[in-house]
């Protein structure tokens, strides 16, 4: 497949995608993978098919497509990050974004960025550290403001999404919800189906942090029959997760079971490890309250070897991070602590690295 034939390809795979007609467009997307000699185009659609699996949360997909190119610039760094992300490998994904973030300053490239103080806002968000959580998405939203002029907005809606996911979290609901309703009025606008799923998500979440579940209910129904279309997986692990909180609010421990169940099968086959730790932490509520003691120390176990396998916790302290909402820094090799660890300890180099570097038979 020559030039001209792989530029015609990529394009039809376009106009595929922006019809939403994903799987169509993946189709033509491999096709020129796989027989197009023109580098700058295999190139070209690799970010196509990495851009493609991100939005439907194919992260074991977007590593593949990203090792297939050995031009690791800007943009192939914050996809990867995205990935390691969204399969709660956080170490990498942090080295990642912050590869991303260089590139982004050495070529003053303020559109790379942006994209990167989002998914900053995510990572941040996750592990909970909620003061960057919003940093982060501020700071992209001062970048459309000042440089985005011509630029989609789909960068706004993203900034104001990321705001308000960081705002609820904050408990400063009113804010949270006019972020959400900034970015939903864009999505809408420009039929970004995506975007509309993870705003009817948070839409739904603040409706629970209010606890008022009949609002809820129907949002997060109308979040997952959206995800589903798309094929957002971890978004759907997210809705369910929402939905067994509504439950547990209610009283109907066993319908919460229940949506954590789905919710359990979907993180295992998408290697979801936060996901997995999340509903370990709400089984062991529900068996608490229930008085199942042997269900309880199950889940209690399991919660421990999440913590551990994605190493959530501080060196220093050695307690563990994300269950609340705490102050973090991360050191040059993108372990983080506790920011009141390392103000109160100092550290010569990472505990971490150094506990790593040491091999079995010489401790």
């Amino acid at each position: 497949m020559g030039q001209d034939q792989t530029k015609q390809q990529i394009e039809k795979g376009l106009h595929l995608y922006q019809s939403n007609q994903t799987e169509k467009a993946l189709q033509v997307w491999m096709r020129v993978l796989e027989k197009s000699a023109d580098p700058a185009g295999r190139f070209r659609v690799l970010g196509c098919l990495i851009t493609a699996h991100a939005e439907m949360g194919r992260y074991k997909d977007m590593l593949k497509g990203t090792t297939v190119s050995l031009q690791l610039n800007g943009q192939v760094s914050l996809s990867m990050g995205n990935a390691f992300l969204g399969l709660s490998v956080f170490q990498k994904a942090l080295e990642c974004f912050e590869k991303a973030l260089r590139y982004a300053h050495n070529n003053d490239d303020k559109m790379l960025e942006c994209r990167v103080c989002c998914s900053l806002g995510n990572f941040y968000a996750q592990i909970k550290d909620y003061e960057k959580a919003l940093f982060f998405p501020c700071k992209a939203a001062e970048l459309v403001n000042d440089y985005g002029t011509g630029w989609s907005l789909k960068y706004r809606a993203m900034s104001q999404y990321h705001m308000a996911v960081a705002y609820r979290k904050l408990g400063r609901l009113a804010d949270a919800m006019d972020c959400c309703e900034e970015s939903m009025k864009i999505a809408l606008q420009h039929g970004d189906r995506p975007l509309q799923a993870l705003c009817l998500l948070c839409f739904a979440d603040i409706h629970l942090s209010r606890k008022d579940v009949q609002t809820a209910f129907p949002r997060y129904d109308s979040a997952m029959s959206i995800m589903t279309e798309i094929g957002n997986r971890l978004g759907q692990i997210q809705v369910l997760l929402g939905v067994a909180k509504c439950w547990m609010i209610q009283k109907e421990l066993d319908k919460a079971l229940e949506s954590i169940e789905k919710a359990q099968e979907l993180a295992e086959g998408l290697g979801n490890k936060l996901g997995l730790l999340k509903l370990h932490c709400l089984c062991e509520r529900i068996y608490r309250t229930k008085g199942q003691q042997r269900e309880l120390r199950d889940h209690v176990v399991k919660f421990h070897e999440c913590v551990e396998e994605m190493e959530l916790y501080c060196g220093m302290c050695g307690e563990s991070i994300g269950e609340k909402n705490n102050q973090l820094q991360a050191l040059p090799c993108s372990h983080f602590f506790h920011l009141k660890c390392l103000q109160t300890n100092g550290t010569r180099g990472c505990p971490n690295c150094r506990r790593l570097s040491v091999k079995p038979g010489y401790v």
